[in-house]
C-alpha cells in the first residue's frame, strides 16, 4: 500500500494564523483608546492614515524616530514582567521626539516571537498603548511576526516607530544657544531601557535575587525597581516647548549624561554639570556599589538619576522650573553652557557617586 504525501500547513511549520488573528481582535479595542484629533486608530488595513490638517496644523515639519527596549526585555521576559515594556518601547521614541520640539502624533509597533503566546503579546501591547496613551499619540499600526527557529522559547523581540509633528518656526534645532545658558535636569524613574546588559552581568555575576525585596529599598522587590517603565516627558515639556521658553533638549539614554548632552549644542558650545546638584538615586548607588564602577562610567552608560536635560535662558529658570514641577516633574538645575569645544564635563568631589577623590569626566563631539 503506498503512503500518501504528507499536506503540509502552515501551522505544522509552527505558525498559527488563527492566534494571530485572534490577537488584533483583543488588541483592537487597546488601539481605539488611543484615537486622537487626525487618527481614528482603526486597525485591520494594509497602512495608517493620519490627517495633519484635523490635528491642527498649518506648516509642519514631519519628525520621525525609531527605538527598541534593548536587553531589557530579557529580564521582563526571564521574570513574567510584560505589562511595562511596552511602556519602555513608546518613551524611547516619544522622548527622542519632543527633544526636537515635535508633538508625537502616531505610533507603530512590531513584535517578533517564535510562537504567539496571546496572553504575553496582549499584555505587551496594552503597555505600549497605555504609551501612547500618556504621549498623546494614537496606535495606528503595527505587525506581529509569527517566526519559529528564529527566537528561543517564550523570547519576542519589540521594535517602535513614531512621527511627530512640529510647526516649522517652533523646531528645536538649538540655533539661539549661548553661554551662560542654564542646563535644568527632570529627574528618571529608574534605568529608563539603557545599560541593562551591564545590570543584566551585575545580576548573574552577582547572584542576585530578583524576586525579593531590594536592598536598597525593602518595600519594592529587585525586580519591580529594575522593571520601572522609562519616564514619558512629552505632556509636561510641549507647552513649554511651544511657548519658546526652552532653547534645546537631550533626552538621556545609551550614553547616559555625558555622550548624550553635546548632540544638541553647536560646535562652540561646552556643557559644564555638576554632579553635587541632585541626589544621586538609590538604585544608581545600589548598581554602582555592586559593579564598583567609577563615576566616569557611571556617566556614559546610566541616566544617572536625570531622563531628560533642558538648555534654558537664565531669565526663564524660575518660570520654567515652576510650570515643571506644576506639571508633575521633578526638577535640578545641574549646570551651564560656557564657550568651548562642543562636548560635556560632568564633575563631582570625593562625596559625589561614592568617589574617593574629586573628579570629572569629559566627552568632545
Amino acid at each position: 500500500m503506498r503512503n500518501e504525501p504528507e499536506s503540509y500547513t502552515y501551522a505544522k511549520a509552527g505558525v498559527s494564523i488563527a492566534a494571530g488573528n485572534a490577537l488584533v481582535k483583543a488588541i483592537a479595542p487597546l488601539a481605539k483608546a488611543t484615537a486622537r484629533p487626525g487618527a481614528n486608530a482603526d486597525l485591520g488595513g494594509f497602512g495608517g492614515f493620519f490627517d495633519l490638517k484635523a490635528a491642527g496644523y498649518e506648516d509642519p515639519l514631519l519628525v520621525a524616530a525609531n527605538d527598541g527596549v534593548g536587553t531589557k526585555l530579557k529580564l521582563a521576559i526571564d521574570y513574567d514582567r510584560h505589562d511595562s515594556v511596552g511602556i519602555d518601547l513608546v518613551a524611547m521614541c516619544v522622548n527622542d521626539l519632543i527633544v526636537q520640539g515635535a508633538e508625537p502624533l502616531f505610533f507603530l509597533d512590531y513584535f517578533a516571537t517564535g510562537q504567539l503566546e496571546n496572553g504575553v503579546a496582549e499584555r505587551v501591547v496594552a503597555g505600549i498603548a497605555e504609551g501612547c496613551k500618556i504621549s498623546g499619540c494614537a496606535l495606528i499600526g503595527g505587525e506581529t511576526a509569527e517566526m519559529p527557529g528564529m527566537y528561543a522559547d517564550g523570547d519576542y523581540d519589540l521594535a517602535g516607530f513614531c512621527v511627530g509633528a512640529v510647526e516649522r518656526e517652533q523646531a528645536l534645532v538649538g540655533a539661539t544657544l549661548a553661554e551662560g545658558d542654564i542646563l535644568l535636569g527632570l529627574a528618571s524613574s529608574g534605568v529608563h531601557s539603557n545599560g541593562y546588559s551591564l545590570v543584566r552581568r551585575l545580576a548573574d555575576d552577582k547572584g542576585w535575587k530578583l524576586d525579593r525585596p531590594a536592598l536598597f529599598d525593602p518595600e519594592i522587590l529587585l525586580i519591580e525597581a529594575l522593571i520601572a517603565p522609562t519616564k514619558i516627558y512629552v505632556k509636561s515639556l510641549l507647552p513649554l516647548m511651544r511657548s519658546g521658553q526652552i532653547k534645546a533638549l537631550a533626552h538621556i539614554t545609551g550614553g547616559g549624561l555625558l555622550e548624550n548632552i553635546p548632540r544638541v549644542l553647536p560646535d562652540n558650545l561646552h556643557a559644564d554639570v555638576d554632579a553635587r546638584s541632585w541626589e544621586q538615586p538609590r538604585l544608581m548607588a545600589f548598581l554602582q556599589a555592586q559593579g564598583n564602577i567609577e563615576p566616569e562610567e557611571m556617566a556614559r552608560t546610566f541616566n544617572c538619576g536625570i531622563g531628560m536635560i533642558l538648555a534654558v535662558a537664565p531669565d526663564n529658570v524660575a518660570d520654567v522650573k515652576r510650570d515643571l514641577e506644576a506639571a508633575g516633574e521633578t526638577v535640578y538645575q545641574v549646570g551651564q553652557l560656557r564657550n568651548g569645544s562642543k562636548g560635556c564635563t560632568i564633575s563631582g568631589d570625593a562625596k559625589t557617586w561614592s568617589a574617593l577623590n574629586n573628579w570629572s569626566a569629559t566627552h568632545n563631539g
